[in-house]
């Protein structure tokens, strides 16, 4: 019996649709631990005062799921008919710089759950454009912890570690890019594996990696919504009293919320847009991939700048961008969100949340990013803002 064999046997299985989540088998397997009869939601305040006293990590516990208003709903939907095409183009843009760079027997690692469905996006189009069947597996990776090590290990006894290329949604600041570096870098070494460390996103708004559909920052409509746009399934969880050695990290899936899924919805808007784009995306391709694509950390330059404007000393409550604002929106305590003056028509959506929960808006002129979301500062012990 080989090593690869050996290990295999030793190594949980992904979790797949219909049974998890309500993306195809085909789409996505998903290397999680499956999660969802346990009850993992708390209050927003409790876990915004827990995660930033210290007592508790952000991924140990679960937001209650927003439920978007008819209002809200609405908003997605326009924005997803007039951004189709424009994602369309990213897709296309990003999967044939993977392809072109990495070659065609290359397998995506998306991170769960925001790069999800960029990554089955990125799939079809691969499929669609070139006729490659490129494999698709979505693993979790936790700020402050790192990767999942199992589900590398997954990787690497079923697949060539250096065919892995990683896929997010957006970038904001830059965090996750630096984790997912230091992260591989670690595990290659204790594993003898060849993961790139590298990330391939749709949108780099904050200018962190090399691997772009994009860098402007426009709404991903993925990012207005939880689950409901991300196939059912919740954020990921590591909490190691609820999952032993040698497990995936965790995720619940929601099927009460079945009523309400747009999954299939946004993918196949922007699926229906492949044959309009094909030929912008082979001409601007090359284009992309001569620029000077060298990471510049304009995000993290604009979170400290803000943060040091705004009084906040802890850089994780700056979250720049209208994927990172519309999380904070959605899943913290937001404390006010900065929108550039000409980008309102872009972020209709954050203001109409930022209305609904109560949330100051600020218009500053010399922001690189649409909008910039602040998460409330001082939380004490009693989930009261300080």
């Amino acid at each position: 019996m080989t090593t690869s064999t050996a290990a295999r046997r030793t190594l949980p299985e992904p979790l797949r649709g219909p049974h998890f989540g309500s993306y195809a088998a085909d789409d996505v397997s998903w290397l999680l631990t499956d999660l969802s009869d346990l009850a993992l939601e708390a209050p927003t305040e409790q876990r915004e005062a827990a995660i930033q006293s210290g007592r508790a990590h952000y991924a140990e516990s679960l937001p209650i799921e927003y439920q978007p208003s008819a209002d809200y709903q609405d908003l997605f939907a326009v924005a997803l008919r007039r951004s189709a095409r424009r994602l369309a183009h990213a897709v296309g843009v990003v999967t044939d710089l993977v392809l072109a760079e990495r070659g065609e027997d290359v397998v995506l690692a998306s991170l769960a759950r925001a790069g999800t469905p960029i990554g089955i996006l990125m799939r079809r189009w691969a499929s669609f454009a070139h006729g490659v069947d490129v494999p698709h597996y979505a693993v979790s990776i936790v700020r402050g912890r790192g990767i999942d090590v199992v589900a590398l290990r997954y990787l690497a006894a079923h697949h060539d570690s250096a065919a892995v290329v990683f896929v997010d949604g957006w970038t904001g600041k830059g965090a996750i890019v630096r984790e997912l570096s230091a992260a591989v870098t670690a595990a290659n070494a204790a594993l003898g594996t060849a993961f790139s460390p590298a990330l391939a996103v749709l949108a780099d708004t904050g200018s962190c990696v090399e691997t772009y559909g994009t860098r402007a920052d426009y709404l991903i409509p993925s990012a207005c919504l939880n689950s409901t746009v991300s196939g059912l399934v919740s954020r990921t969880v590591l909490n190691d009293r609820l999952i032993e050695p040698g497990r995936f990290h965790g995720a619940k899936c929601y099927p009460a919320l079945a009523h309400a899924d747009v999954s299939a919805d946004f993918l196949d808007a922007i699926t229906a847009e492949f044959g309009a784009v094909v030929r912008s995306v082979a001409r601007d391709r090359p284009r992309v991939q001569r620029s000077d694509r060298r990471a510049t950390w304009t995000g993290w330059a604009a979170a400290e700048h803000l943060a040091a404007r705004y009084g906040i000393t802890d850089l994780n409550l700056v979250k720049p961008g209208v994927g990172e604002t519309t999380r904070v929106l959605l899943r913290r305590v937001p404390w006010r969100v900065l929108v550039r003056a000409d980008a309102r028509a872009e972020v209709r959506h954050v203001l109409l949340l930022a209305r609904q929960r109560g949330v100051e808006v600020d218009e500053v002129d010399d922001l690189p990013f649409s909008c910039v979301g602040l998460i409330r500062p001082g939380f004490d012990r009693g989930g009261h803002a300080a």
